[in-house]
């Protein structure tokens, strides 16, 4: 199988801020790739370099076997690209957002039409299809943006954050249309600070923080870097959680997270249902009433914490990414 992708030190500075640094990723044909890390760790940035939206300081990249500078209106064609915010005018039906994609991509008059159509009816928005995109939901755009990636079937994909902002009704429904490309044979490098989100859809996972990736794998593989397993308690008073955390340390084989708001703790711990029963008895001995406890295998959750020491969501940009996003004409172009 070759590489869709493939990256060798990518660096993009803007000023002072570091927003790639040398940043390597290899993204095999025909698979899902999610590109995992918070706000501000570079995924939006690597993505405008794969979609020819910005060029890299230093360092290659190819994508189909293009290079992204030297082959960038080649590119172009065979791309599509859903970013952050939905690419669509909001003046134009939905119906004549998708036409007019077609039609950038010469497809003609008719298939242009037909593609549209057909676009609308898979994501559900037949009963939209006359009215201006401005009256339109949030999810609704944001289906309509990633319909407009796929009008020229490309076969590889770019999907920034594509739930971002989307309630959880509607991001299951968007999991369901992204599984439909994978099962499809596409290639999709998908970007995501959810967690749950790269562990449904992803082939394999490359975690990214500060510009660049620190590990990457299947989610089991990065799972199993981690090791043991996590003992997760929830104590019945708040004040009972420094006790806790004290007759669990010797326990411990890495760091326990303690959460003030819903009086838990978590434990990295191995040994199975034995440390379950040693736990209860130091607990007991100690007199701290315990609501609930129970042994689970690490998360994805776990793997980031233990990989960067902070976790993977709502952490503030620290490369001024939000601030730099593409405009709707540039993504529109790229698609």
């Amino acid at each position: 199988m070759g590489h869709a992708i493939e990256a060798e030190g990518l660096v993009k500075r803007y000023g002072s801020v570091v927003a790639l640094d040398g940043l390597d990723l290899a993204v095999p044909e025909g698979t899902v790739t999610g590109l995992l890390g918070p706000n501000g760790a570079g995924k939006t940035t690597a993505v405008r370099v794969f979609t020819t939206l910005i060029v890299p300081d230093a360092g290659r990249a190819t994508v189909a076997g293009l290079d992204v500078v030297r082959d960038a209106d080649r590119l172009r064609s065979i791309i599509g690209l859903s970013g952050q915010y939905a690419a669509v005018d909001e003046d134009l039906t939905g119906f004549e957002n998708l036409d007019m994609v077609g039609r950038l991509y010469h497809l003609g008059r008719r298939a242009s039409r037909e593609r549209a159509r057909e676009l609308l009816e898979r994501f559900e928005l037949t009963d939209a299809a006359d009215r201006p995109v401005k009256g339109y939901s949030g999810g609704m755009r944001r289906r309509l943006d990633l319909a407009g990636a796929l009008v020229a079937k490309p076969p590889l994909l770019f999907l920034d954050e594509p739930t971002t902002g989307l309630d959880l009704r509607s991001r299951l429904g968007m999991w369901d249309i992204i599984g439909e490309l994978v099962a499809a044979g596409s290639t999709l490098l998908l970007t995501t600070q959810y967690l749950e989100e790269a562990d449904r859809l992803a082939n394999q996972i490359a975690v990214i923080d500060h510009g660049r990736v620190i590990a990457s794998g299947t989610s089991d593989e990065l799972k199993d870097q981690v090791g043991g397993e996590r003992l997760e308690l929830t104590v019945a008073n708040i004040k009972d959680l420094s006790v806790a955390k004290s007759a669990l340390a010797p326990l411990a084989c890495g760091e326990i997270v303690v959460d003030e708001q819903t009086r838990k703790l978590t434990v990295p711990v191995s040994g199975g249902s034995e440390v379950l029963a040693d736990a209860l008895r130091r607990l007991d001995s100690d007199a701290v009433k315990v609501l609930e406890i129970g042994l689970r295998r690490p998360t994805l959750d776990d793997v980031f914490l233990s990989l960067t020491g902070h976790a993977a969501e709502n952490e503030p940009a620290n490369n001024g990414e939000a601030a730099r996003q593409p405009t709707p004409h540039a993504e529109e172009a790229t698609r």
